[in-house]
């Protein structure tokens, strides 16, 4: 098999390697596609977001490119009328459930939210969408970090990390449908958890839903 394609992108003729996602060839060809559970490090994520979807030539519908793997003469558009209404669609039902306390936040000017909304020009409310905020408890029981689940955005890149990468067990998906949210494994506060303060999950958080404590830097 060869160890390169050859695919187009918003009409830029790219040779990426084999294998790789579209988000993937796209963002290191520094085109931007709005995503939020996908990261660089980790393996293909559950493309939950909804927000990196593009159109390729000849596919009856759109797909999401964090999980789409290149084939050689791939034709891809990020931006047309149906993706742009689809992208903000995704991204007004995210804001419907997410608090706006930018200021207050300890991602502000660092978010994966406000990234999103200054390039695609999307305002940070869930409008036309009504709001339908979360109220769990914010866990602060920890030395090292602090855990608001009422700011995750459901990403699953700490439960990863924290579990396959770190082998730590401490965070997981609690409840289902729209109670779902990010807790500790067993529903314990994180001090009472195998969390080992390692940090992994600060430093992928898109959103500072998982924060470290002003006198707790990451390890390096």
């Amino acid at each position: 098999m060869a160890d390169t394609v050859q695919i187009t992108i918003d009409d830029r003729s790219l040779e990426v390697p084999a294998g790789q996602t579209i988000l993937r060839a796209a963002l290191d060809a520094g085109i931007d596609i709005p995503h939020l559970c996908y990261h660089e490090d980790l393996p293909l994520p559950h493309a939950g977001c909804r927000l990196c979807l593009v159109e390729v030539e000849g596919w009856p519908r759109p797909v999401t490119s964090c999980s789409k793997l290149v084939a050689d003469g791939m034709v891809v558009h990020t931006r047309s009328a149906l993706i742009d209404r689809l992208v903000a669609r995704s991204f007004q039902l995210i804001m419907s459930t997410h608090p706006v306390d930018c200021k207050n936040c300890s991602a502000n000017k660092s978010c994966g939210l406000q990234d999103i909304s200054r390039s695609r020009k999307l305002k940070l409310n869930s409008k036309p969408l009504p709001k339908i905020l979360p109220d769990y408890p914010v866990d602060d029981s920890h030395p090292r970090l602090r855990l608001d689940p009422n700011l995750c955005v459901l990403c699953g890149q700490c439960v990863y990390v924290c579990n396959e990468v770190e082998g730590a067990h401490a965070l997981d998906f609690s409840a289902r449908g729209m109670a779902m949210h990010i807790g500790t494994a067993y529903g314990e506060p994180l001090a009472e958890s195998p969390c080992t303060g390692c940090l992994k999950c600060v430093e992928v958080c898109p959103v500072g839903a998982l924060s470290a404590k002003p006198e707790s830097p990451p390890t390096p």
